[in-house]
């Protein structure tokens, strides 16, 4: 794209501002708006034109454009040379690498992860928290089959999720509530608890428990077992979880068999951390 197809916008352009709201002085809209148009690429909409970009991201056409024309200036977007539809580049990777390189918490975890997946020979993983959302940080993948493929990024919804529900356990009530009132609480599968008393009945049970499952609540076949990771001031800071597809085990056996080496892999990751300080 070069600097001469790119439209000006005119001196009387208003911001993309929300009507009413108290500007701050700090705040770079710019940077907002470009986050948001790297975030609005997904698995739904792997290419868009330009008046697409500007309707998922909410932004006036000319904005989307400087944004667009900025990132596709870095490298983190890049326009196909027939279709002229803009995609993201290898470049955003970086991103996130990143911060996965940078957290302690990973390389703490990831030792504890290959035991648990050693031990019970079922897939392992490490969420963290983002907003209402659990983010997959690490993972151990065994050589059985797994109904669900969920790599590194991927997110999901913590109040029908194991781990999410391990992490909402570990917190105060008035948390968990604003967390859960945060979430649409979309029903998934015909198994999916919604009822914020009925969740909050289920995290009451884990905390006596130690961990706490999930089966088939987000995808048909797909079953876990979910204990907390604590730091040393005793709040949550992540999930650990094991896999049991439905066509291996039963809910009752992945209790007996799985949870108590879900809880001894989550307090090891715990006690490791508080070491750290």
């Amino acid at each position: 794209m070069s600097g001469k197809g790119v439209e000006q916008a005119s001196e009387s352009e208003a911001p993309d501002e929300v009507p009413g709201e108290v500007p701050d002085a700090l705040f770079n809209q710019s940077l907002e708006k470009g986050i948001a148009v790297l975030r609005a690429f997904s698995a739904q909409r792997r290419t868009m034109s330009l008046p697409e970009v500007a309707e998922a991201t909410s932004i006036t056409k000319s904005s989307a454009q400087r944004m667009i024309y900025t990132l596709e200036k870095l490298g983190y977007v890049r326009k196909h040379p027939r279709t002229k539809r803009y995609q993201l580049t290898p470049r955003v990777v970086q991103i996130g690498f990143n911060y996965l390189a940078a957290d302690t918490l990973i390389d703490v975890a990831n030792p504890f992860l290959s035991e648990l997946t050693n031990v019970t020979g079922e897939t392992t993983s490490l969420t963290e928290p983002d907003g209402a959302q659990m983010l997959y940080v690490a993972r151990f993948v065994c050589m059985k089959f797994v109904p669900i493929h969920m790599p590194i990024g991927s997110r999901i919804p913590m109040y029908c999720t194991a781990s999410g529900r391990a992490y909402l356990s570990a917190l105060p009530d008035d948390e968990v509530r604003a967390l859960l009132e945060a979430n649409d609480r979309v029903a998934h599968t015909q198994y999916t608890v919604t009822d914020i008393g009925e969740i909050e009945a289920l995290l009451g049970e884990a905390r006596r428990r130690g961990y706490t499952s999930n089966r088939e609540e987000l995808f048909i076949g797909d079953m876990t077992i979910a204990a907390p990771v604590l730091d040393g001031e005793r709040r949550p800071v992540a999930s650990v979880h094991v896999v049991a597809p439905t066509s291996r085990w039963t809910l009752a056996d992945a209790e007996q068999r799985l949870a108590p080496a879900v809880i001894d892999c989550a307090r090891g990751i715990s006690n490791s951390i508080r070491t750290l300080g």
